[in-house]
């Protein structure tokens, strides 16, 4: 098949390309940056410049390309620290990509006649209830102002990708060179404290294994919403304090809620105290998806020793 892989310099593409070409796919993948047209080129994709917020640059780019399907894996996290005191500013450029590049791109498909669209979003919900989330579950970004603002680009994939047919992968929390460089930093210099009692579910994806169900989720043209998460959803109170010791630092300092709020805001306690984890079935059965780490208990040792 012909690939279109936008965003394909991005901590995820760096691992898709090469899965893909590996599979004998032709792929075509996007930056924003000239400079990184060569390392696209040593993943063997065939590399080109593309603003992703600009629907000119995105229509021209797909319709030279002529894929059979269309990836979007722009983000803008790479752009800057992770601030949680700010978080609006630091999601800003990604929540723009998640709405105005995700319409760029199903407009660019229709009117060059891509039958398959697979759009990245993220497994995090903070509404009301227990339990895993299936693919039956929307995201709920919950009550917190803040959350809801960040929550508006997966928001918008949620409403309109699945209209045009299209697919959606939500992924747990990335880790994996590149992915989770910052949150190990900050760990070590003791910095990511545990907030209360650490009762905020997170289900985390090595970002191989995301490649992995991409290329699946392209190949076998799926449709709809899938989780794409390992089997082990944990609590902030379980992977903290392991990811700490697979990192040789210190054990996490405990703040209460209050104080949390006060110096991180809201965002930082709804991410530590609350939240659902994810059930990862329906890619597993539908796909034929098999993980290289299915516990990020295996995953952060391996990765960070």
């Amino acid at each position: 098949m012909r690939v279109f892989v936008a965003g394909g310099a991005g901590a995820l593409g760096r691992r898709l390309v090469p899965q893909l070409v590996a599979r004998g796919h032709q792929v075509t993948a996007t930056t924003t940056s000239a400079a990184k047209l060569g390392l696209l080129e040593r993943l063997g994709a065939e590399g080109v410049v593309m603003d992703g917020l600009d629907a000119m640059s995105v229509g021209e780019a797909v319709a030279q390309a002529r894929p059979d399907a269309i990836v979007h894996e722009m983000t803008g996290l790479g752009s800057g620290k992770p601030n949680m005191r700010h978080p609006d500013r630091f999601f800003a450029p990604t929540n723009r990509l998640r709405i105005e590049g995700t319409d760029h791109l199903l407009a660019a498909a229709e009117a060059t006649g891509v039958p398959h669209v697979v759009v990245q979003s993220f497994a995090q919900s903070y509404g009301p209830g227990a339990g895993l989330l299936t693919e039956e579950d929307p995201i709920d970004p919950g009550p917190v102002p803040v959350v809801r603002r960040l929550s508006a680009g997966v928001l918008h994939i949620q409403d309109v990708v699945p209209k045009a047919g299209g697919t959606v992968l939500r992924y747990g929390g990335f880790y994996g060179p590149g992915a989770s460089d910052d949150v190990v930093d900050m760990v070590r210099k003791r910095k990511f404290p545990l907030v209360g009692e650490g009762t905020g579910w997170n289900s985390w994806i090595h970002l191989d294994d995301a490649a992995s169900a991409t290329v699946l989720a392209v190949e076998k043209q799926a449709r709809g919403v899938f989780n794409i998460v390992d089997d082990e959803p944990a609590q902030v109170r379980d992977w903290l304090p392991y990811l700490a010791a697979c990192a040789g630092a210190k054990r996490p300092m405990r703040v209460p809620r209050w104080l949390a709020k006060l110096l991180a805001g809201e965002f930082a306690v709804s991410l530590m105290t609350e939240g659902h984890g994810f059930s990862n079935a329906r890619t597993k059965r539908e796909l034929g998806w098999e993980l290289r780490y299915p516990s990020w208990r295996q995953g952060f040792k391996e990765e960070l020793i």
